[in-house]
């Protein structure tokens, strides 16, 4: 796909490397080099918008991005505007808590503003020393806030199980580390957050380009018109993507988007 009229880029391992809080320069040239080209970059995050890492926002901030997909496509804003969120049903929330409490689970409750955990268990602590440390401890928070999305602490031996109770109550879990898996609506995904903000924007989705890495970013790469995987990614997310760019340590979603012809 040489002419995108929009490209979504995921933040960690894609634009930016969280265990190193690195963030190369050839980021500002290829976001850039689309703005000079009249095409829209986009930014579709698992995380929440106060866990944007600050050199992301320095990015978004130069480059003028206006369109950003957060909190797995559950809050997107358009030009500073909140265009669409879908917040968790609370009672829905209320049953998944008592299950994992009943598991000894730790979890945490993600909002546009803020992270807030079950308890500061170590597994919790280090899961979230790469993604956002402020956060706070207050079991009772989703009564008075929207949460978009969960978080649970745990490791693989325990991935069939809790996603089969989550799938009980209309929900699906993703993992984004070896101790922690994202809980979302089932519905909910940064393809369906795409969906609804290039519908907004008039694009069809066969003028729609991303790049991405991780387990969420799969159904996005299958949605978009063409899917670009890291080739530092996931095995699963290389099987469905129309091309695997470069690693981030190698420039690859500016020389991505070079030997694409799209910059």
């Amino acid at each position: 796909m040489q002419n995108p009229k929009i490209v979504f880029f995921d933040i960690d391992d894609t634009l930016y490397r969280k265990y190193t809080d690195t963030l190369r320069p050839s980021v500002f040239d290829a976001v850039r080099a689309l703005k000079a080209k009249g095409i829209i970059a986009a930014i579709a995050t698992g995380r929440a918008y106060v866990a944007v890492p600050e050199k992301v926002r320095e990015v978004v901030a130069a480059a003028d991005i206006e369109l950003l997909l957060t909190i797995n496509g559950q809050f997107i804003r358009y030009r500073g505007d909140v265009i669409e969120q879908n917040p968790m049903d609370k009672g829905k929330i209320e049953k998944i808590c008592a299950y994992l409490d009943s598991r000894s689970v730790p979890y945490a409750f993600v909002a546009d503003d803020q992270i807030v955990v079950s308890e500061a268990a170590p597994v919790v602590t280090e899961s979230m020393s790469h993604i956002f440390s402020g956060y706070t401890v207050d079991k009772a928070f989703f009564h008075s806030h929207d949460v978009f999305q969960m978080l649970a602490f745990y490791d693989a031996g325990h991935e069939q199980e809790i996603a089969e109770e989550m799938a009980l109550y209309d929900c699906k879990t993703v993992r984004w580390h070896e101790s922690s898996v994202d809980i979302l609506n089932s519905q909910g995904s940064k393809a369906s957050g795409i969906r609804t903000a290039v519908k907004r924007l008039g694009i069809d989705m066969s003028e729609v380009m991303a790049f991405g890495d991780g387990l969420n970013d799969i159904e996005m790469l299958q949605t978009v018109g063409f899917g670009v995987a890291m080739g530092n990614g996931h095995p699963e997310v290389k099987a469905v993507a129309d091309y695997i760019c470069p690693t981030v340590e190698e420039d690859g979603v500016y020389n991505g988007l070079k030997a694409l012809g799209v910059i």
